[in-house]
């Protein structure tokens, strides 16, 4: 790659080899369930493996749309010697997009896309797992710049002098802003609730913000309300799982809990990504329950006694009345005009 790549000066877990990557017959992820207490890699040498890792949760927020990706550029590797090699490499696909069901259908494209560059190349005589792993990285640049434009839009709305608070992990579009927001000179401190039971706000979110020079303070999740109340906080932000054509937002459990606070005490609300076409609403989303054991721990160590048990939805609803705007690669959008989105032929794009 000879121009500067899109993950120039982020944080070391937004780093394209940090996040998943196909090289040799294999693909390496960094663990999320253990960082940064520990610096640990998990490496999948079948795409079965890294279908495994997506749903064990080694990545997570935006990871395993590019785990996928690489996963497939591996599928195209193992699948040389096979009778079949596209129905290898569709079958790999399926395993891989339904990982995790809540995000199925944007994993599909991403699966999607990887499947038809492979057909081309079969059909071309040219060696299929080169490709899918060039498209990994194409996928990687193409994402982290949208994802650089939809910053640039949120860090216009912040004051010289912000307070954000975040919700789980937003990837990169964290690191993205803190990125942006420096350039234009503006200083920028992060509240960020720990976000129970994987604690991706404290362990990953807090990471992107202090190696990123950010003033960061982890509060625990029944904090939010007391944070807001004082008046200390210009603007709450996360990213979404899924942005329903209606406004809705699918996010991490805990979003609506602070989107409520947020409401409540006059705090902006901004969430960034883009509209999925397919989902109309809650109602075209599968909400995923994850294993319930994993509320009674902290930190891998046994927080409650034998018998107690746990419940964990992984996300909840916000309703798009909740939400001042839906930051894109393409502007800012109120919750009602999300079909604007994929119409730019109207002309220019609302700024909500």
């Amino acid at each position: 790659m000879d121009h500067q790549r899109e993950d120039h000066d982020l944080a070391f877990l937004l780093r394209y080899e940090n996040v998943a990557w196909y090289e040799d017959g294999a693909v390496r992820i960094l663990d999320r369930r253990v960082y940064p207490i520990e610096e640990r890699f998990v490496v999948c040498r079948t795409h079965e493996a890294v279908a495994r890792a997506i749903a064990d949760m080694v990545t997570q927020s935006a990871g395993p749309y590019y785990a996928a990706a690489h996963g497939m550029a591996l599928a195209a590797w193992e699948c040389r010697k096979s009778a079949d090699p596209m129905a290898f490499l569709r079958d790999a696909a399926f395993r891989l997009s339904h990982a995790r069901p809540t995000t199925a259908s944007r994993m599909e494209a991403i699966t999607g896309e990887a499947l038809a560059r492979a057909s081309a190349a079969f059909d071309a005589g040219q060696d299929i797992a080169e490709t899918l792993r060039e498209y990994a990285v194409e996928l990687m640049e193409r994402r982290y710049r949208n994802i650089a434009r939809c910053a640039g839009f949120l860090a216009d709305r912040l004051p010289e002098h912000s307070v954000i608070m975040t919700q789980c992990f937003a990837e990169t579009v964290i690191g993205m802003l803190l990125r942006t927001a420096a350039a234009q000179g503006k200083t920028v401190r992060m509240i960020c609730p720990e976000t129970r039971p994987f604690l991706q706000g404290a362990r990953l979110t807090a990471s992107v913000a202090v190696q990123q020079d950010c003033d960061v303070t982890v509060i625990t999740d029944n904090m939010p309300a007391a944070v807001l109340s004082s008046g200390a906080v210009d603007l709450f932000t996360s990213a979404a799982d899924v942005i329903c054509m209606d406004g809705t937002i699918i996010n991490k459990v805990g979003t609506l809990q602070i989107a409520l606070c947020a409401g409540r005490f006059g705090v902006p609300y901004y969430v960034t990504g883009s509209p999925d076409r397919k989902k109309s609403g809650v109602c075209d989303v599968t909400i995923e329950y994850r294993d319930g054991s994993a509320v009674l721990d902290h930190l891998g160590r046994r927080a409650t006694l034998p018998g107690v048990k746990g419940l964990y939805p992984a996300f909840d609803v916000t309703p798009g009345s909740l939400v001042s705007g839906v930051v894109t690669d393409r502007g800012i959008f109120l919750p009602t005009e999300l079909s604007r989105y994929f119409h730019p032929e109207d002309g220019d794009f609302p700024s909500a």
